[in-house]
């Protein structure tokens, strides 16, 4: 199955991001929101990335032309009929998800598939909730969507080899570099990066060594480009604790607890970036 047009529910932060590296690609998108100010900031954001990338001289005034010619926006579902695959890029909300697949499934050709860009819910969970499980499937993106290489493709149980293979061929298409996971809490990247910002969390409780220092080992030691506690404050702490309770919840291992220290963060309201305060003072 060759996938010409892609569908996206959701014009924020990963969903105009999905659709500039579509429609940069020469895939026809169809972004859908639920305002027409929702899709208008989502199209004014994928403009200004690629002004920056003629900036850049990456690209020129007429490729970024025709690759807003690609995007089409509406606040209609049955717009996205037209879409072979179509990407929910919705808040990262169970009960959200569900009534937006079901809403798919209802509508689109019996042949389309159906993928999630959840970054924690269960596709075979969500798949589940549909009649075409088999055509169901994650497409996990990494922020910022243009220029991270990864993409997760996430296989639920019932995921057909069919399916996992248009999927395949359209992230390579994108110029993505994606790997194949099976449906797990945090997938790949997720499951071994939060708890090791954990960690360090707790050798900053410890006081084994001063944040910035914990940090800077990092960077040189482990050619990391950002260190584990400002990634952690660029994540947000209060998410950081909230994917490890998750973790411990799914697979009932003490290892998965959330450090002490990170909590009393959150408590406190110290959450990182978003608040001016986390480890560090911004």
């Amino acid at each position: 199955m060759s996938i010409q047009t892609v569908g996206i529910i959701g014009a924020g932060t990963m969903g105009n991001g999905i659709a500039q590296a579509c429609a940069v690609s020469g895939v026809n998108v169809v972004m859908v929101d639920i305002s027409d100010a929702a899709v208008a900031k989502g199209l004014a954001t994928v403009a200004g990335s690629l002004d920056r990338l003629i900036k850049k001289e990456k690209i020129t005034e007429a490729d970024k032309a025709a690759a807003l010619s690609r995007i089409k926006t509406s606040t209609i579902y049955d717009d996205l009929k037209s879409a072979q695959l179509v990407i929910e890029a919705a808040t990262e909300n169970y009960d959200l998800k569900v009534k937006i697949v079901k809403q798919l499934d209802g509508m689109l050709a019996p042949e389309a598939i159906i993928a999630s860009n959840t970054s924690s819910i269960s596709i075979t969970k969500l798949a589940a909730v549909t009649t075409r499980a088999d055509r169901f499937i994650g497409m996990h993106f990494f922020n910022p969507v243009p220029m991270m290489a990864l993409v997760e493709i996430i296989r639920g149980l019932q995921t057909s080899d069919a399916t996992h293979a248009a999927v395949h061929d359209l992230s390579t298409r994108l110029g993505k570099s994606p790997i194949t996971v099976k449906n797990a809490p945090g997938f790949v990247v997720n499951r071994i990066l939060v708890p090791m910002i954990n960690e360090a969390f707790f050798v900053l409780a410890e006081g084994v060594a001063t944040a910035e220092d914990i940090d800077a080992g990092m960077k040189l030691g482990c050619n990391q480009p950002i260190g584990p506690l400002a990634l952690a404050d660029m994540i947000g702490l209060d998410v950081c604790v909230a994917v490890m309770d998750v973790y411990l919840q799914e697979f009932g291992d003490s290892k998965y607890r959330a450090c002490p220290l990170l909590k009393e963060m959150v408590a406190a309201g110290q959450l990182g970036r978003k608040t001016g305060k986390g480890v560090y003072t911004y």
